[in-house]
């Protein structure tokens, strides 16, 4: 499997590429062509073209979570296909790969919308969509992961603003939050895209739905933003457990959780333009 970080919070020295507080990787995986999430804005697009990567050819565009850092990018997505099949250029219909409540409407404070802006009928119009709760195998090593069970005492966490249901706003424990999973000859590499329902309740998920126990890699957005001590010393004990290769904690994984973090497990850095892999 090769893995492309096409957005992220971060750049890296000598290294030209855009970078926004959202998230974005493009994965091949024998001959299979993913898109897991789009970023903010078009930046994605953007480094994907100075990365000499194709995005006309998709097999899938597989989702994290509805939040607008990583699905406002479709429309770009959209835009860009549209275009291009408008000049004649062959264009494939990528399965969009979704939780049901990731197209749900959200928001936060004063901000009237967090979440997916392009309901489920019209991106019908350019994806074949394909909503699940549970996995869904993408190729023979590479598994979306569906709902992830929240087990871990010290990873719940307060609501998230509120989401509109049929019977009114509840508080948005982001029940659609979900990430990937690559097998490999000798062990997993997950990569979660926030991680909401906690990274090490992910990592766990990931285990069972496998049958692997032995996790190499772990890269994504960990979601540990002002996390408390507490949470993060229980986070790190967790993950030293693992005995990593290594850790690659980015987009929503501030400095101190990165700090505490690499006091015990192996950390490198990630930015926009890298290519790792597997």
């Amino acid at each position: 499997m090769k893995l492309t970080v096409l957005v992220d919070n971060n750049t890296l020295t000598d290294s030209y590429f855009l970078a926004e507080p959202a998230l974005s990787l493009f994965i091949e995986d024998t001959g299979a062509r993913v898109l897991f999430d789009a970023g903010y804005s078009d930046a994605f697009l953007t480094n994907a073209r100075r990365k000499g990567l194709d995005l006309l050819r998709l097999d899938w565009v597989a989702l994290s979570h509805g939040h607008l850092d990583h699905t406002w990018g479709l429309d770009a997505l959209i835009r860009h296909h549209l275009e291009s099949a408008a000049q004649g250029m062959a264009v494939a219909k990528p399965k969009l790969l979704a939780h049901p409540q990731a197209f749900a409407t959200r928001h936060a404070d004063s901000l009237p919308e967090i979440g997916m802006l392009l309901a489920e009928g019209k991106l019908s119009r350019h994806f074949e969509p394909v909503l699940a709760t549970g996995p869904v195998w993408l190729t023979e090593r590479l598994v979306w992961l569906g709902e992830i069970p929240r087990t871990n005492d010290f990873e719940q966490s307060r609501p998230m603003g509120r989401r509109e249901e049929p019977s009114g706003p509840v508080g948005d424990h982001i029940p659609d939050d979900t990430a990937l999973v690559y097998m490999g000859e000798g062990g997993l590499t997950v990569i979660s895209g926030c991680a909401h329902a906690g990274i090490c309740n992910t990592v766990e998920h990931a285990r069972n739905v496998t049958g692997v126990d032995r996790v190499r890699t772990i890269l994504g957005g960990f979601h540990l933003l002002d996390a408390p001590a507490s949470r993060l010393a229980a986070t790190a004990d967790y993950l030293a457990r693992l005995d990593l290769d290594a850790l690659y904690p980015c987009h929503c994984t501030d400095l101190a959780a990165k700090i505490a973090l690499a006091a015990r497990c192996p950390v490198h850095e990630v930015g926009a333009g890298m290519e790792l892999v597997f």
